[in-house]
């Protein structure tokens, strides 16, 4: 079964139009990688400043080879930081104050009924 990476990221509350914008400005930048399932950004309602970038993937070399590949090319200049904009010689400060990434193994799971 596939795997789930969540990318905790604790974000200050004057940051959180900062990322969600650089976010939106990445958007499709991993839909075409092999093995790539599922994405979804977060937004914290209430009690906490973290955000969960959530990532369902076929396998963990699925995964891994994004994170050597297109990820690792878009943090070294191309992308820049939490879902980036693009490569000017100066990149942004991150909008995150820190971050923290937990792995998950599906290992049930359910959709909706069709009718």
């Amino acid at each position: 079964m596939s795997i789930v990476k969540i990318n905790a990221l604790t974000v200050p509350a004057e940051q959180r139009e900062v990322l969600e914008r650089r976010f939106a400005s990445r958007a499709g930048a991993v839909e075409s990688s092999d093995g790539f399932e599922w994405f979804e950004l977060l937004r914290p309602v209430e009690g906490t400043d973290q955000y969960l970038v959530y990532t369902r993937w076929r396998s963990e070399e699925d995964f891994q080879a994004w994170m050597e590949g297109p990820m690792k090319a878009a943090h070294q200049g191309g992308g820049g930081g939490e879902g980036g904009a693009g490569g000017g010689a100066e990149r942004p400060k991150p909008a995150a104050s820190a971050s923290t990434v937990w792995s998950f193994e599906v290992v049930q799971q359910a959709a909706p009924k069709q009718p």
